[in-house]
């Protein structure tokens, strides 16, 4: 019989994730020894190496290590939700909760977000991971994460999702552009045609910016390419071209200083859409579902 136990399955995830046994007691609150204990004896029953352990580098984990974290961490939510369907649902939430987001949603909504789900669920220890729309999808497979706040650009069929909000593209310009001060503050994308386009340049994200001048027949001048959010809105500011954005800033002035105009586009462009993403083959805990439910709320979308 293979007679590892539940806790010794815990301590392993919280070791793997951490890399160091004296770390992975801290945050377990035993000793490490009970941690080392533990360890040698989850390898011994399964028969394989889970870790490499050397002075100067320290604890890596196998390739066999890697892939039992993976599973690991999948066994633990399902465990997680046995116990959760038989408790009494009234009972106060605790433990952890990752939740990916998406860079450029992180500072939107997200500490408003974190302080409306604290007030009403302080028991949970909730940790963020913040990155690009690929490497979320990533993390979600990996079992890195629980659920990501994001867009929907690039979901495969093993998600699922539920749409918070829906957000047109527009257009952010310097304040010193001729078009700056369109009536209305509206222009079609072809008014901007040939003009420098400054890109946000990220997995998804790029490809989406870039089928929205496929659908005007148009082809973007891409002047510069950057990563960050910011980055992007400093360098229009500053005259070096135009950009096209989804989610818009109350604060019109960038780090860089200068100042930025959004204007509304009045082609018919599909939104993106905010979600809230899982994996379609995990059981949400009711941790996760308590943070879902928070979003939704925030965001004023209707159940599904």
């Amino acid at each position: 019989m293979r007679n590892f136990t539940l806790t010794q399955l815990r301590y392993f995830a919280v070791v793997a994730e951490l890399e160091s046994m004296t770390r992975a007691a801290a945050r377990l609150l035993v000793t490490q020894s009970a941690v080392s204990t533990a360890m040698a004896e989850l390898e011994r029953i399964l028969g394989a190496q889970l870790f490499l352990r050397n002075r100067s580098t320290g604890l890596k984990l196998t390739s066999t290590g890697r892939a039992f974290a993976m599973e690991v961490k999948s066994f633990l939510d399902h465990a997680d939700a046995l116990f959760e369907s038989t408790s009494d649902s009234g009972e106060a939430l605790s433990g952890q909760l990752t939740v990916g987001v998406f860079s450029p949603l992180a500072s939107f909504r997200l500490p408003v977000l974190l302080r409306a789900f604290e007030s009403q669920h302080p028991g949970v220890d909730v940790t963020f991971l913040e990155a690009d729309l690929a490497t979320l999808h990533t993390a979600l497979r990996d079992g890195r994460c629980d659920l990501a706040l994001t867009y929907g650009h690039g979901l495969g069929s093993e998600f699922s999702s539920q749409v918070l909000e829906r957000v047109p593209p527009h257009v952010i310009v310097s304040a010193d552009h001729p078009l700056a001060n369109s009536p209305g503050h509206e222009v079609a994308l072809r008014d901007l045609e040939g003009e420098p386009l400054i890109l946000l340049d990220l997995p998804h994200s790029r490809e989406y910016y870039e089928s929205l001048f496929a659908l005007s027949g148009l082809t973007p001048n891409i002047r510069h390419r950057f990563s960050g959010y910011e980055t992007v809105r400093s360098f229009v500011a500053r005259g070096h071209g135009y950009a096209l954005l989804n989610q818009r800033v109350h604060n019109d002035v960038p780090y860089s200083g200068g100042r930025v105009v959004p204007l509304r586009l009045i082609d018919e462009f599909p939104p993106s859409e905010v979600m809230i993403v899982h994996l379609s083959d995990a059981v949400p805990t009711r941790r996760a579902l308590a943070f879902t439910n928070s979003c939704r709320r925030l965001y004023g979308a209707s159940p599904p």
